[in-house]
């Protein structure tokens, strides 16, 4: 992964003069590492290229003149860095490794027994590009492709969107949305980068975060990946099920409910941990101390829900203040207390306005119980105990002067 980012996007943080990878100058890029179910390790990765403009921006661009000088530059740089079709077989090619052998076990085109030929040639390079596309970016339908089709009435559509019929033959913008339809001449062949392919000789996608519905489905694409849980659903609800049943068969006499509560938050996740299934793989990954992600920036953590607390009870927001009080109102109604202002005629409809929303009951009932709840960090000390953190409300509240015109984000 070192030598990808290094020799293909070209990014060099102690370059201060970058001259570019294969897409371009590349400014950041963020990859996290995940394993298949079998246990493959592969990464996703972001990159931002220097120069570029977010979606929005495309978007108003195209949507004002789709075949401006910007648009039709773009789409050239597009069809020119991503491609979605076998290319052709050479006809006057020699033998070569990645034609008897599976593409990806061999390491290009030299390889002991096919050295009798120039093996940078044209047709040799075309043939060795041909062999590894159609074994590594070509679709096959399988039942996993339709796992999802419960409707038999309907017709299946594969859900990683490949299909014969997915044809575009040239990119385009539409005029009235401005989204970015870019060319596909084989519905079945995963998008890649011929240098790229030809690099890491592997399964590969590539695609470009452009503009409308396109850009808004690969941003989704990336939240859904980046927050889903490695533990499936039925098996964490199977795992809690179990450690139910054995609290009840262990303790069936604990009648104090916070003893109780604890054993069964321990034991659920005690039998959540014990079904995280790892590969040797990954297993491996972390014993050798290997990176499971690659960043081209540091990042520091801001706890964002101490410090919107602190926002709410130094500057309350006016738009919550009504229902705040109301909150309030309802709660000393139902406990009894006279001596506050909740039959006060000003707050009664504001009352009855919340009593009956059920969803600002909750949330308000949520966030009077956080308020209550002081979060502490807590860290290892040197001497193996337990020691507690510095609290990031404190220290931007007690700041020295010499600090003071900075933000809360500079800081």
């Amino acid at each position: 992964m070192k030598a990808f980012i290094r020799d293909l996007l070209g990014y060099d943080p102690n370059d201060k003069e970058l001259t570019g990878g294969i897409l371009g100058v590349a400014k950041g890029y963020y990859g996290c590492v995940e394993a298949q179910g079998r246990g493959t390790l592969h990464c996703h990765m972001m990159v931002w290229l220097e120069g570029s403009l977010n979606p929005n921006e495309i978007r108003e661009k195209a949507i004002s003149d789709p075949d401006s000088p910007f648009c039709r530059r773009l789409i050239a740089f597009l069809d020119d860095t991503i491609s979605n079709s076998v290319p052709a077989a050479s006809s006057n090619c020699p033998r070569i490794p990645s034609t008897d052998l599976h593409p990806s076990s061999v390491r290009g085109t030299t390889m002991l027994g096919y050295n009798g030929y120039d093996c940078d040639s044209k047709d040799i390079l075309q043939q060795d590009l041909h062999n590894l596309v159609h074994s590594c970016q070509v679709h096959k339908h399988t039942a996993t492709c339709f796992k999802y089709c419960k409707d038999s009435s309907k017709p299946k559509e594969c859900r990683f969107g490949l299909d014969d019929s997915n044809v575009v033959l040239e990119s385009c913008f539409d005029p009235d949305t401005g989204e970015l339809n870019l060319r596909c001449l084989d519905g079945l062949v995963n998008n890649f980068n011929e240098t790229i392919l030809r690099a890491i000789r592997c399964n590969m996608d590539i695609k470009f975060i452009g503009s409308g519905a396109s850009a808004k489905a690969v941003l989704y694409y990336i939240t859904n990946y980046i927050t889903k849980s490695q533990l499936k659903a039925h098996v964490a609800y199977a795992a809690l099920e179990r450690a139910v049943r054995r609290l009840d068969e262990q303790c069936p006499d604990d009648s104090e409910l916070t003893v109780r509560a604890k054993k069964l938050l321990q034991k659920c996740a005690y039998s959540m941990i014990s079904q995280q299934e790892l590969s040797a793989q990954q297993v491996n990954t972390y014993l050798l101390d290997l990176e499971d992600h690659y960043t081209s920036h540091k990042y520091k953590n801001l706890y964002w829900v101490q410090i919107e607390r602190l926002l709410d009870t130094e500057l309350p927001s006016p738009e919550c203040q009504p229902a705040r009080k109301a909150f309030e109102s309802v709660q000393t109604t139902f406990t009894g207390d006279d001596s506050t202002s909740a039959n006060d005629a000003s707050n009664n409809d504001i009352v009855s306005e919340v009593c009956n929303d059920p969803e600002t009951i909750d949330a308000l009932e949520d966030e009077h119980d956080v308020e209550d709840d002081e979060e502490v960090g807590i860290a290892v000390g040197s001497d193996g105990s337990l020691v507690a953190k510095a609290s990031q409300v404190d220290d931007y509240r007690y700041r020295p002067m010499s600090v003071e015109d900075l933000c809360l984000w500079e800081q």
